[in-house]
């Protein structure tokens, strides 16, 4: 078909996708081993990895190869490391004890890894107690069993202190108390810490993809977390938790999990003036995994464009098991 604008169509999109060089020249969204943030668990009393049969590839570390893993996170470029740590069971209590002893496991691995990589990979640890209680929950639990907020805030301001003076330059509060960003910011302040950030876990979940989380970090819980965790038909209620949170002081501010929640994530990315992050979790991983392992997707296609897709949505940090894999085939122009 013809006419005077030179044939029908004639806007030709496809122009702009012709070849690899094209494609890559005119792409929106770029990933950036900078923007990538890998979790990491280190588990007490193991003297070799633990691989995590829900999560291929992913292990329990020991405190040497968590050392490792962070020397190879500063080699990849990447941003910044996460880390959880998981007691000996024996050592759990009603609340969360090792959560708050200068000698437990996450509070050695932060200064463990602080020694190895210092200020060359952003230290990130894991503020809450569900690693550290024996019934699982993120808080102290009253006497008919629910959580208490309150006296949980109490816990939380003894494990900022006890991570920051460990070495944290960032400390991660998942557990989605009321309240939780101004209790830490105080206590971070009044204790001499003012230089550490607060990345909150704003928008969290009660999602079902924590499954192989669980299994990672040797999670005791009984019930359910729906009572503090956000109910998944909800997102006005997001932009609450981020208002609350910014005006307590957050410093970076978080949507978990990532892929479902994309929407929530656009809509938190336009809203603010601070860093965005993301967390690509276990159970997103999982799904991936399983489904390249049986030969029904493209695992490194599937990788790339889950990540593209999150950054696209408007994260500027994502936290992902992938990181120093991805990390790598980004500085290898891959």
């Amino acid at each position: 078909m013809s006419s005077a604008y030179g044939g029908f169509p004639g806007v030709r999109p496809r122009r702009l996708r012709v070849n690899p060089a094209m494609r890559r020249m005119v792409a929106e969204t770029r990933l950036h081993p900078a923007e990538l943030i890998l979790p990491a668990f280190v588990r007490e009393g193991i003297s070799e990895p633990v691989p995590l049969a829900a999560m291929p590839g992913v292990v329990q570390h020991t405190r040497d190869t968590l050392r490792k893993a962070a020397a190879e996170a500063v080699e990849a470029g990447l941003g910044g490391i996460m880390l959880f740590g998981v007691p000996e069971d024996a050592k759990k209590d009603a609340v969360g004890t090792p959560g708050t002893d200068p000698e437990g496991i996450l509070q050695m691995a932060i200064r463990d890894v602080r020694a190895e990589v210092g200020d060359d990979l952003v230290v990130m640890s894991d503020l809450c107690l569900d690693e550290h209680t024996d019934h699982g929950h993120c808080g102290v639990l009253d006497a008919a069993g629910r959580v208490d907020n309150d006296a949980t805030l109490e816990r939380y301001a003894e494990m900022a202190r006890a991570q920051a003076e460990a070495g944290a330059h960032v400390v991660g509060p998942s557990g989605m108390m009321d309240g939780q960003v101004r209790v830490i910011r105080e206590a971070l302040d009044g204790a001499g810490h003012q230089d550490v950030s607060i990345l909150a876990y704003t928008a969290k979940y009660a999602s079902a993809f924590y499954g192989p989380f669980r299994e990672a970090v040797g999670s005791s819980l009984q019930g359910d977390r729906k009572t503090y965790q956000q109910d998944p038909a909800n997102a006005r209620e997001s932009l609450r938790e981020l208002a609350l949170d910014l005006a307590e002081g957050a410093d970076m501010v978080m949507v978990k999990p990532a892929l479902p929640y994309l929407d929530i994530l656009s809509k938190i990315a336009e809203s603010v003036d601070v860093p965005v992050a993301a967390y690509q979790i276990s159970g997103e991983y999982a799904m991936v995994e399983a489904a390249a392992a049986n030969g029904w997707i493209d695992r490194d296609r599937a990788i790339m464009e889950t990540l593209t897709s999150i950054r696209r949505a408007g994260a500027g940090m994502i936290l992902t098991y992938w990181a120093t894999e991805v990390a790598r085939l980004l500085r290898r122009g891959e």
